[in-house]
C-alpha cells in the first residue's frame, strides 16, 4: 500500500521557529489548488499501488474552504485506487476548527485531526507567535471529540527558553485529561533564516539548552509511559491501536507520492524527488501541463544509510536480518563493527537481532544513527 501527501503551503501568521515552506498571502490559494489537482493528475504513473493513507499538510490545510477540500479529495479518488479504510489525516489549527468545519471535515472522509497545539499555556504560544489563543488549544479538542473524531493528534513543543519542567509536565497530563491518544513532541530547534534564528543571533531571544530539553524529554517519556502509550518513534507517542499510518510508512521505507509545492515522494526503491518550492513557479509550471521537480536515485549506500537512521527512531529499530538481506553479511558487520561503542555505552541494545535505542539513547538518536553509516 502506498500514501499521498498534499502540502497546501498558507498560514495565517509566521510562528517564529517555524522553517517549512509557506506563505502567509493567501490570494494564490484557488490557483493552487488548481494546480495541486493538476498534479494529480499527470502523477498517477508515479504510483501502481492502492493508496492507503493521504495526509494533508503544510502550512495550514485547515485553511482550504469545504470546496477546495472536497476538489482535492475527488481528484484523488477518481483517477487513484483508494483503499474505502484509507486514513485520511487533516492538519488543523485551533483557530480554524469550528463546529461547522468538522462536519464537513467528517462528511469529506476526514478520518484523522492532527491538531497544532504546541501549549497550552497562553505566554508559550504569544513566545512562539501562534495565531491561537489557551483557551481555543482546549476548546478545539472538545469540539472535535463532540463531532465524532477520535482519532486525534496534537503536536507540542517542549525546550522552550522559559518552560518550566512543571509547565511542561501540565501540557502533557492536560493531553492525557483530554483523552488524546497520539501525540507528536518536538525538541524546539533554531533553524536557520528563521525568525527566531534572528532574534537569537540579535540577542533578543535565548539560545536553547540542550541540557534542559533532555531533562523535558525524560519527563515526557517517563509520564506517557505510565499512561500506557507506546514510544513507537522518537517524537511520537501512540495509544495501542492509535500510531500514525501515514508517518509509519516513511520509517517503514514504503512509497508515497507527494503533491504540491515543496512536497517530496518516494518510489519505494531507489527514486527520490521534491517539488519546487516556489508557489507562483509551481502554479505556472502547472497550469503550462509540467511539474516542476527535480530528482535523485538513491545508492546503495544511501539508502543503507537511510534504512539506518529512520529504522532506529521506531520502537522495532534496525533489524539485522534485514540489513543482510538487502545489502549483504558484509555491510551487516560493519554496522554491528560501529554499534559496539554505543552497546558498550548502552545506548542502544540488541533485542530479537534488532538494534534498539535504550531509554538513555533515545535524546542520542541522529547521532548514534549517524555512527552506525556505512561509507
Amino acid at each position: 500500500m502506498a500514501g499521498i501527501y498534499i502540502h497546501v503551503p498558507f498560514c495565517k501568521k509566521a510562528c517564529h521557529y517555524c522553517n517549512f515552506h509557506f506563505s502567509t498571502l493567501q490570494q494564490l490559494k484557488p490557483d493552487l489548488v488548481a494546480a495541486i489537482c493538476k498534479e494529480a493528475l499527470l502523477r498517477k504513473e508515479f504510483i501502481k499501488e492502492p493508496i492507503n493513507t493521504i495526509y494533508f499538510g503544510g502550512g495550514t490545510p485547515s485553511l482550504l474552504s469545504d470546496s477546495e477540500l472536497d476538489l482535492i479529495l475527488d481528484t484523488i479518488k477518481t483517477h487513484y485506487t483508494v483503499s474505502p479504510t484509507a486514513e485520511i489525516t487533516l492538519e488543523a489549527n485551533p483557530d480554524d476548527i469550528d463546529d461547522e468545519k468538522l462536519i464537513h471535515w467528517r462528511q469529506a472522509g476526514i478520518t484523522r485531526l492532527s491538531i497544532g497545539i504546541q501549549s497550552f499555556f497562553e505566554e508559550d504560544l504569544q513566545w512562539m507567535n501562534r495565531a491561537h489563543t489557551a483557551t481555543q488549544a482546549k476548546h478545539c479538542i472538545e469540539l472535535a471529540q463532540t463531532a465524532g473524531f477520535h482519532n486525534l493528534t496534537i503536536d507540542l513543543i517542549y525546550g522552550t527558553p522559559g518552560l518550566t519542567d512543571e509547565r511542561w509536565k501540565q501540557n502533557i497530563e492536560t493531553a492525557l485529561a483530554l483523552g488524546i491518544p497520539h501525540l507528536s513532541c518536538y525538541a524546539l530547534t533554531v533553524e536557520p533564516n528563521t525568525a527566531l534564528d534572528h532574534m537569537v543571533r540579535k540577542g533578543t531571544k535565548e539560545e536553547v539548552d540542550t541540557d534542559h530539553q533532555a531533562t523535558q524529554f525524560n519527563i515526557l517519556t517517563q509520564t506517557l509511559q505510565d499512561a500506557g502509550f507506546e514510544h513507537y518513534e522518537i517524537s511520537n507517542f501512540a495509544k495501542p491501536g492509535f500510531r500514525s499510518q501515514h508517518n509509519s510508512s516513511y520509517w517503514q521505507g514504503k512509497p508515497y507520492l507527494g503533491i504540491g509545492p515543496a512536497a517530496h515522494s518516494f518510489d519505494g526503491h531507489l527514486i527520490r524527488q521534491w517539488n519546487i518550492a516556489n508557489n507562483p513557479l509551481y502554479i505556472s509550471s502547472l497550469q503550462q501541463g509540467m511539474v516542476p521537480f527535480e530528482s535523485e536515485t538513491l545508492t546503495p549506500v544511501q539508502r543503507i544509510n537511510e534504512y539506518l537512521m529512520t529504522s532506529l527512531r521506531t520502537l522495532e529499530g534496525i533489524a539485522l536480518d534485514f540489513l543482510e538481506k538487502n545489502w549483504g553479511e558484509e555491510r551487516k558487520e560493519a554496522v554491528m563493527k560501529a554499534a559496539q561503542m554505543h552497546l558498550d555505552q548502552q545506548n542502544i541494545q540488541l533485542q530479537n537481532q534488532h538494534i534498539v535505542l535504550t531509554a538513555q539513547g533515545k535524546f542520542l538518536a541522529d547521532g548514534i544513527a549517524a555512527d552506525l553509516f556505512v561509507e
